[in-house]
């Protein structure tokens, strides 16, 4: 990894109610609040993740769930070096429209690493692994499992990707 000091943008994608702002506020204040909270528009957050020499400014754009605002989405997306794409693990149709999150994202980034987060996975599963690691796999995504409510693969999660996002860069 490259030595310096990079700030780079993370876009968080995915329906609504998800879990995208549970899981910022679980990283970068390690907070939990069962209450629904709706985003509008985007709410950037910022967290720094050190490498040895290299420190990372991640600046964590958490986007609104609404598909239908596909032209300011894609106005979110300019300048990004990754994604992070979350479905809920006990509600299929958010599995359903990830390729359609992930097609819009590339479409403006181009290339960029990009996980998806199979969140909420302390509830019962109501979705196929296999199928989403089969998808996952075929557009070289990785896959991780997630909760922000027990804080599980979160932090790793971020950490990751920032390093990829640092050796992958634009």
């Amino acid at each position: 990894m490259p030595p310096g000091k990079y700030i780079l943008k993370l876009c968080l994608l995915g329906d609504g109610a998800v879990g995208k702002t549970s899981l910022v506020r679980r990283y970068v204040f390690d907070v939990f609040d069962d209450k629904y909270l709706m985003s509008f528009g985007t709410k950037v957050s910022k967290k720094t993740v050190a490498f040895d020499d290299t420190h990372v400014d991640i600046m964590i754009w958490d986007i609104l769930g609404q598909r239908t605002q596909n032209t300011l989405h894609a106005a979110y997306y300019r300048g990004a070096v990754g994604a992070l794409i979350v479905c809920d693990c006990t509600r299929p149709e958010t599995v359903t429209s990830l390729s359609s999150w992930v097609d819009s994202f590339v479409s403006v980034v181009g290339d960029m690493p990009i996980t998806i987060l199979a969140n909420k996975c302390d509830l019962k599963k109501a979705i196929s692994m296999t199928e989403l690691k089969s998808f996952c796999d075929s557009i070289g995504a990785v896959l991780t499992e997630t909760s922000a409510k027990t804080g599980a693969n979160v932090e790793d999660t971020f950490v990751q990707i920032a390093s990829r996002m640092v050796e992958e860069p634009e």
